[in-house]
């Protein structure tokens, strides 16, 4: 009885201690927002997919959706606009490989994102949108 006991014991202590860690992950997220995803892409070479928005640890991050296809132009690259109308232009989408870099972290001085757009910096034309509802902040 005693050793059935000490079992139950120790399998109560492991659950707890599995659900302490799952909310301390749950923690280290919890700054994280999610479901905040963009209207789809329009443009003149961008027009499929959409950009979720979230937050981690105070950073902004946006993320491609997987059906994004990256316009097929010499130098595209992210470019997002705040809710007052000021474009930043960010780091390249084409990455080595014929990859591309699917998320990024905002920089610290872009509070808001009120769409992200899809620019080739090489030709300077916009290749396409995608809104959100409301700026993200």
């Amino acid at each position: 009885m005693l050793r059935i006991h000490v079992v139950e014991t120790m399998v109560k202590a492991l659950l707890s201690l599995a659900i302490v860690a799952g909310l301390a992950a749950a923690g280290a997220s919890a700054d994280m927002m999610g479901g905040h995803t963009s209207g789809p892409f329009t443009g003149v070479k961008a027009n499929t997919g959409t950009v979720s928005f979230s937050k981690f640890n105070g950073r902004l991050v946006l993320t491609l959706s997987d059906d994004f296809v990256v316009p097929d132009t010499p130098d595209p690259h992210w470019q997002v606009v705040d809710s007052q109308g000021t474009v930043y232009q960010l780091d390249r989408l084409k990455a080595k490989n014929d990859k591309y870099n699917k998320s990024i972290t905002l920089p610290s001085y872009i509070h808001d994102v009120a769409k992200v757009q899809s620019w080739c910096a090489f030709a300077e034309t916009l290749l396409g949108e995608a809104p959100f509802d409301k700026p993200m902040m």
